[in-house]
This record gives C-alpha cells, sequence and structure tokens, in this order.
C-alpha cells in the first residue's frame, strides 16, 4: 500500500510525517529503504527539535549512502508543490512523486554531493592553540581576586579559561598568569584582549595584557 506524504518542505508537512514516524524507526518495514531515500530527499533539512521523530530518522538515513541500503522499496508517493528552492526540473504538472521503481541518476548524484560536502566539512574543521598570557594590573592596590574574576567573566563560543596563578613583578606588584584555549576560527587573542579585556568595565583592575607563549594544538 502506497503512503503520500506531501509539502515536506513546510510545518504541516514535517508534522504529518514526525506523526507518521512515532514508533517507527523507518518509512517502510524495519529496515533503510529506498523509501528512506527518496522522503529523504523531499526533507531540505533536519528539523531539529522541532520535530524529534523527523530529526532522528533524518539522522540515520544521513548516516549512510544511498548505494548502502539495503532492501526493496515498498512504495512512497509525495504530493504537493515544489519548493522554490528547488530546481526547475523538480517542478511539474503532477505534483505528485512517485517513488516505485529503481534510484534515479540524480538521486545517486545527490548522495554523492551530501557525501562529499561531509568530508570537507571534515577537513575545515578549526585547530585550537593553547595560550600562555600576562594579565598587569594597575598597582600593588589592585585586588587579584577580583581581577582574575574579571578575566574569567569573558565568555565567548571557542574559548576556555584554565590554569592560573599570581607571579610577582617587584615593588610588591604581582601579575596574573593565566592558562586559555582558543579555537583558531573562533577566537582571536588580539581582539579578546583589545575589545574585551582591557576596556570598561574590566580596565578598572586590568592594566595590561601580554602573549607569553602560543602555541598550536
Amino acid at each position: 500500500m502506497a503512503i503520500t506524504f506531501s509539502d515536506l518542505h513546510t510545518e504541516s508537512g514535517l508534522k504529518s510525517l514526525n506523526d507518521f514516524l512515532t514508533g517507527k524507526s523507518y518509512i517502510s518495514g524495519d529496515k533503510l529503504t529506498k523509501d528512506d531515500i527518496k522522503v529523504y530527499a523531499a526533507v531540505l533539512k533536519n528539523p531539529g527539535d522541532s520535530f524529534p521523530n523527523v530529526s532522528q530518522w533524518y539522522n540515520c538515513v544521513s548516516s549512510h549512502l544511498a548505494s548502502s541500503f539495503p532492501g526493496k522499496a515498498v512504495g512512497v508517493s509525495l504530493g504537493g508543490k515544489a519548493d522554490p528552492a528547488q530546481s526547475a526540473e523538480a517542478k511539474s504538472d503532477d505534483d505528485d512523486l512517485d517513488l516505485f521503481g529503481d534510484e534515479t541518476e540524480e538521486d545517486k548524484k545527490a548522495a554523492e554531493e551530501r557525501e562529499a560536502a561531509k568530508k570537507s566539512a571534515k577537513k575545515k574543521e578549526s585547530g585550537k592553540s593553547s595560550v600562555l598570557m600576562d594579565v598587569k594590573p594597575w598597582d600593588d592596590e589592585t585586588d587579584m581576586k577580583k581581577l582574575e574574576e574579571a578575566v574569567r567573566s569573558v565568555e565567548m563560543p571557542g574559548l576556555l579559561w584554565g590554569a592560573s596563578k599570581l607571579v610577582a613583578v617587584g615593588y610588591g606588584i604581582k601579575k596574573l598568569q593565566i592558562m586559555l584555549t582558543i579555537v583558531d576560527d573562533l577566537v582571536s587573542v588580539d581582539t579578546l584582549i583589545e575589545e574585551h579585556l582591557t576596556v570598561e568595565p574590566r580596565n578598572e583592575y586590568i592594566q595590561s595584557c601580554d602573549i607569553v607563549a602560543f602555541n598550536k594544538i
């Protein structure tokens, strides 16, 4: 018996699919089939927490190449108008997409492009660096505990503060020496110093910052 899903690029279409997948792992039967591939191609992206059943199913399908799917398609049809973002080839007078039959060249190409995108994303993963920084107070009357609290209060994606210690400079003055780990593409140490550490309100305690060591991890 054929199953029809409509407008899977809309919330109403995704809700229908989400309801259908309640208690199910796959579209047809108990294993991945070409029906899953066809429906997957019609869902433009992972909908996330809004439709948890669809999201879990989508992630499962994403982890496999189309050529590795076992089983024979039972048959599912998709109804509804094509999304404007889709290619002109997807538009036709018949809004139903017949899922009977073998995998098309377009399906194979789409699967290959998704796999290539995943490999490219892995290659582009940003590196990390370990930084040792000196943070200097204004004078010997500066509260070093509050100075460190001010430093560690800086929070941003890709920044992780580490161990620290106070180092004597002279004349009763101590500086804070602190480790930090950064994701290179997300955090610039210069920006961290100039736009966060040495400006109000933290410059009440911090006079200047110096990079002592900078190492790629």
